[in-house]
């Protein structure tokens, strides 16, 4: 068993707790540049950047009419961002947005497969910064397109809606004018980040219990605990495999709520 105590002892299965919370969540900087210091999260953002861009320009920077494979799958995934979000979801004017809805799914999905990558298993989204930030911009993109398209319309209409009783206005326009500019970027960053979490947190402990279970006090393995480190183990593969349907969903989801908001703002009559 694992327990958390004030003493620690290792060998004997008990691991000491932290004298502050905060060293959980604080990544030491493995080297700096000058004086900002990179730490692993910050490594993993600029390689998840990396790797979606090496990824796109390898598919596309050569079209050729027997494709590659590498050439289907990114043209697969831009038929899919372009068709089934960006027109299907926005309509006209969509495809302005196909850039920024591309680039947002494939790199919240590379950060979301760090979580089961080897040597890595850290995905960079269950940080709350990273789905925080990228919920702003989409915050930020639905909020100018609202503007262009209907001028400060926009704000009256959410604050006093049309066509309803004026009775009901002022309640409706309250819950509209939080839900439109307090709740979405709020929503779109916790249902990523929350995910992520417990799809880590979930592996991280089926894992490191097997371990324990089979490994204690120098001895391997551990007469009598070999079943449930081995039944541990399962469960955590069996979890595994489940969190890469997640990451590829959790992307997914998070590039569609974009693309609902912004065509709530583009086409505000549907």
């Amino acid at each position: 068993m694992i327990v958390a105590a004030e003493s620690c002892d290792i060998e004997g299965g008990i691991v000491c707790t932290p004298s502050n919370v905060n060293e959980l969540f604080v990544f030491k900087p493995i080297f700096y540049i000058g004086e900002i210091g990179i730490s692993r999260t910050h490594f993993l953002i600029i390689f998840a950047a990396l790797l979606v861009v090496i990824f796109l320009f390898a598919g596309l920077r050569k079209k050729s009419v027997v494709p590659s494979k590498i050439q289907s799958v990114v043209e697969s995934l831009v038929t899919l961002i372009r068709e089934d979000i960006a027109m299907n979801v926005i309509g006209k004017g969509g495809e302005a947005y196909v850039p920024y809805l591309l680039s947002l799914f494939m790199f919240i999905l590379v950060g979301n497969l760090f979580e089961v990558t080897p040597l890595i298993n850290f995905p960079i989204t269950s940080r709350i910064a990273i789905p925080l930030l990228l919920s702003l911009i989409t915050y930020v993109l639905f909020l100018v397109a609202g503007i262009r398209k209907q001028g400060k319309e926009y704000f009256t209409h959410l604050i006093w809606p049309p066509g309803l009783p004026v009775a009901l206005k002022p309640l409706v326009g309250l819950i509209e004018f939080a839900s439109t500019l307090i709740v979405r970027p709020v929503s779109l960053a916790v249902r990523l980040f929350a995910n992520l979490v417990a799809g880590h947190l979930m592996l991280s402990l089926l894992l490191v219990s097997g371990y324990f279970f089979i490994y204690q006090n120098g001895v391997w393995p551990v007469p009598g605990k070999i079943p449930i480190g081995v039944a541990w183990y399962t469960f955590g593969l069996a979890i595994y495999g489940f969190e890469i349907v997640v990451s590829i969903l959790q992307a997914y989801i998070f590039t569609l709520l974009s693309a609902v908001y912004i065509q709530t703002s583009l086409h505000p009559e549907h």
